[in-house]
């Protein structure tokens, strides 16, 4: 959608119109970066069901990354998104590093 605008795709913005005008602005940079992470992200999800060590520390990279991003919206005054993406992607991090998760990709 940041790379071809004005497909059907495009009702997709919708959802989030905020992101829709700030990410417009320089969508023919990002887009190739954004289609470059579902790629990464689509081989880690395979590396995850085959039980890859390299696709679980992505995966254990990917919600700390994740974990940061809502930290900043919490420093930003955004609370709910936040906060709720916080203790979300916290809980999912505590679970990810139990050991009987990390012990079966080793």
């Amino acid at each position: 959608m940041l790379i071809r605008p004005g497909t059907v795709l495009d009702r997709l913005w919708s959802l989030n119109e905020i992101a829709h005008e700030e990410l417009g602005k320089v969508g023919s940079y990002l887009g190739p970066l954004f289609l470059a992470l579902s790629i990464t992200l689509a081989g880690d999800a395979v590396g995850w069901f085959r039980r890859r060590l390299w696709a679980f520390h992505l995966t254990v990279a990917v919600i700390v990354t994740q974990i940061a991003g809502d930290l900043v919206n919490l420093a930003r005054g955004d609370f709910v998104r936040g906060g709720v993406g916080v203790l979300i992607a916290g809980t999912l991090l505590l679970y990810l590093l139990r050991s009987n998760i990390r012990a079966a990709f080793q």
